[in-house]
């Protein structure tokens, strides 16, 4: 039986109202050697090199299709396509951008794959759910992790992890300021967004860090 624990989203993600939703616990990861022989258990008429070669062909031809602009379904799994967003990962793409002309044609030519989405198909959703059962894991809210720092010892403490590395990521900031990371990332927001804190930020998405907006730090 799984279980699940209750969280508390964010302060600022539920229009100022608690809101709670369940997250389930997991305890490993089945890696690639791992489910091929759970479906060699399964299907013992197709041998374990096979399995691996269907697994290998379907990666392939996503890797060749999807980049043209076609989406994978594969039925009864769901339905596989891509996420874009724009490449502002080194300084001299993220100046490019800012000063290109007006041509649509060249000014949003960094233009890359982010992510992968996946909208499962609603026969294996169902089939899940008839599998499944699910039972409290913990008691209590797992509460989004508030520091007790001040707003000026956080800055502080962003300013020398960048100093330190040249850079700073989320999970940097979350960790030395004692956060959780959606907590933390909000408050990162706000402190990019005051020009005195002398931090800015650099890339986009899983790409972001958190970098000094002068040399003074």
């Amino acid at each position: 039986m799984a279980k699940y624990i209750l969280k508390e989203m964010a302060e600022g993600m539920a229009d100022g109202h608690k809101t709670l939703y369940p997250k389930m616990q997991t305890y490993s990861l089945h890696d690639f050697e791992t489910v091929i022989e759970h479906m060699h258990d399964y299907a013992g008429s197709l041998s374990k090199g096979t399995i691996k070669a269907v697994f290998d062909a379907l990666v392939s031809v996503m890797g060749s299709w999807m980049p043209m602009g076609h989406n994978i379904k594969i039925d009864g799994l769901g339905v596989f396509s891509l996420s874009l967003g724009f490449d502002e990962s080194s300084p001299s793409e993220k100046a490019e951008l800012e000063n290109a002309d007006d041509n649509p044609k060249t000014k949003y030519k960094h233009v890359c794959i982010k992510g992968i989405n996946f909208k499962p198909d609603s026969k294996l959703l169902q089939a899940l759910n008839k599998e499944a059962t699910f039972e409290r894991g913990e008691t209590d809210v797992q509460v989004p992790q508030k520091t007790k720092l001040s707003r000026e010892e956080r800055i502080a403490r962003a300013k020398a992890i960048i100093a330190k590395n040249g850079f700073m990521t989320l999970y940097d900031y979350a960790n030395a300021t004692h956060q959780s990371r959606s907590v933390a990332s909000k408050d990162l927001r706000q402190i990019v967004a005051d020009p005195t804190s002398g931090i800015t930020t650099r890339g986009t998405h899983s790409h972001k860090v958190w970098v000094a907006k002068n040399e003074d730090i």
